[in-house]
């Protein structure tokens, strides 16, 4: 496997620091155009993203939980930008590209919390793809001045309120959040399918599935012997 991306710095894609691997030929990125009944699951990095991208796929095929483990994640909701030279296609090659004006969008972000984010982005970046993080207190300071992947946290998250009466913003109550998922996405299940979904989007389920955890990816890409890509499940408002 080609390993030149590995800890190469951010490459900046309008203003954005973008992890290198994902820049190459970002064409295909601006010329992406979805389809009236696409899904567009936005987020920040660490705030959500599996854990949205799983239950959305459990309300679309009715908590079927055979049909969920049909593939891995980044396999079923392809990420547009995901790309790792040599080893995983572009999630745009997944895709089909239409012309359309009109998508639904489901918006994930963990509110004002930004410690929480912070903490889980300094042990993730140990994946291969990133720059070294450098100490917790260098980390820090980066983050807060928008020098890391995919930008200022405090942009992305005074952008996604600003759509919050437009769309079904979601936060972090499960049972309910999965409630509003089922209505924003026009299904109608019974209260023993929503358990269940509860069940199998559960922290402790989806760090046991090889569906969601990630640990198909070779450790040449994410390395989760140095730190897991789903670490403990608990909400803590400082690092550790």
């Amino acid at each position: 496997m080609d390993t030149e991306w590995h800890r190469k710095d951010w490459v900046k894609v309008r203003g954005v620091p973008i992890v290198w691997p994902f820049t190459p030929n970002w064409e295909r990125i601006d010329h992406f155009r979805a389809r009236e009944d696409d899904i567009v699951i936005a987020t920040y990095p660490k705030s959500g993203t599996t854990w949205m991208s799983e239950i959305v796929d459990a309300v679309l095929n009715d908590g079927d939980i055979e049909k969920c483990q049909r593939d891995v994640i980044f396999q079923k909701v392809p990420m547009l930008e995901f790309c790792v030279p040599g080893a995983v296609p572009p999630g745009t090659g997944k895709l089909p590209t239409f012309f359309s004006v009109t998508i639904q969008h489901i918006l994930t972000w963990r509110g004002e919390e930004y410690l929480r984010t912070v903490q889980c982005l300094y042990h993730w970046i140990d994946e291969q793809s990133h720059p070294r993080a450098g100490s917790r207190e260098e980390y820090v300071e980066k983050f807060l001045c928008g020098n890391v992947g995919d930008g200022p946290w405090g942009t992305h998250v005074k952008e996604s309120e600003a759509v919050e009466t437009k769309k079904n913003i979601l936060m972090t109550d499960p049972k309910r959040e999965i409630r509003k998922v089922m209505t924003f996405l026009g299904k109608d299940l019974s209260e023993d399918v929503l358990d269940k979904i509860c069940l199998h989007t559960s922290f402790k389920a989806m760090k046991e599935n090889p569906t969601t955890n990630y640990t198909p990816l070779s450790s040449a890409i994410m390395d989760q012997s140095v730190s897991p890509f789903m670490r403990k499940g608990r909400i803590r408002p400082i690092l550790r």
